[in-house]
C-alpha cells in the first residue's frame, strides 16, 4: 500500500500557539496539513479551521531522510499542541530546505 502524499487534523494550539511566516501566531484550533513535496521534503500549513487560507508553518519545508509522512505529521500536531510559538518540530533526520 503506497504512502500517503497528504496528512491532515485538528488540534487544539497549546498556549503561544503556531508561528507562520504569513501571519504570525495562530492559535485556537487550528487545521494542520502536511504534503510530501518533491526531493523528500515535506510541507507543513496550517489555517484557522472552517477559513479558506493556509499559512506556512515556520522552518516548512523540511527534508527528511527516516521518518515517514505519518510520523512527521503526528509530530507536527503534538508540537502544535504543546504550544510556544510552535514552528517545525526539531526530529531526528530532519533537515530545514
Amino acid at each position: 500500500m503506497p504512502e500517503a502524499a497528504v496528512c491532515q487534523g485538528q488540534v487544539t494550539a497549546g498556549p503561544g500557539g503556531a508561528m507562520t511566516d504569513e501571519v504570525g501566531v495562530i492559535t485556537g484550533d487550528p487545521t494542520v496539513r502536511t504534503a510530501r513535496l518533491a526531493d523528500r521534503r515535506l510541507g507543513v500549513t496550517v489555517q484557522y479551521t472552517g477559513a479558506e487560507e493556509w499559512y506556512t508553518l515556520t522552518g516548512s519545508p523540511v527534508t527528511i531522510s527516516d521518518q515517514d509522512l505519518e510520523d512527521f505529521h503526528a509530530a507536527v500536531l503534538t508540537a502544535i499542541v504543546l504550544g510556544g510559538e510552535t514552528t517545525v518540530p526539531p526530529i531526528a533526520g530532519l533537515s530545514v530546505s
